[in-house]
């Protein structure tokens, strides 16, 4: 299986899903015009992914600075589906990563956080 990446532009957020490494990583800022169109092939790669995934541990590394309503969405429909994913046994580890500045990014995954039955999500704050 193929690496996954999309460079980061103003509105969309860099995507690297790397297979040898099993470290998933968004990072930036997520509000495109059209999030379903954006996210859509994000969402595709992912079900092959984690379809073919034995017992190796993933790390999903989120670095979101700024998100919209639509992405808080997809975001939480992409927790949902890692979540489904530990369910069938799988080992999923997420970093929601956050500058110390940044209150509201500590709040957003806080919230996110609760809403979390199975699977670990760490809050980290950015190494300086």
């Amino acid at each position: 299986m193929d690496n996954f990446f999309i460079e980061a532009t103003k509105y969309t957020p860099e995507i690297s899903f790397n297979v040898e490494t099993n470290i998933l990583e968004i990072k930036g800022e997520t509000y495109p015009e059209n999030t379903a169109e954006f996210y859509s092939p994000v969402f595709d790669w992912l079900e092959k992914y984690l379809n073919q995934l034995g017992d190796q541990k993933v790390t999903v590394n989120m670095e979101i600075i700024y998100f919209n309503s639509s992405s808080s969405k997809v975001l939480m429909d992409l927790f949902d589906r890692f979540e489904d994913s530990v369910r069938d046994g799988k080992d999923i580890e997420i970093n929601w990563i956050y500058d110390k500045e940044d209150e509201s990014a500590l709040e957003y995954g806080e919230e996110f956080q609760e809403d979390l039955e199975v699977l670990k999500l760490n809050l980290l704050e950015k190494a300086e």
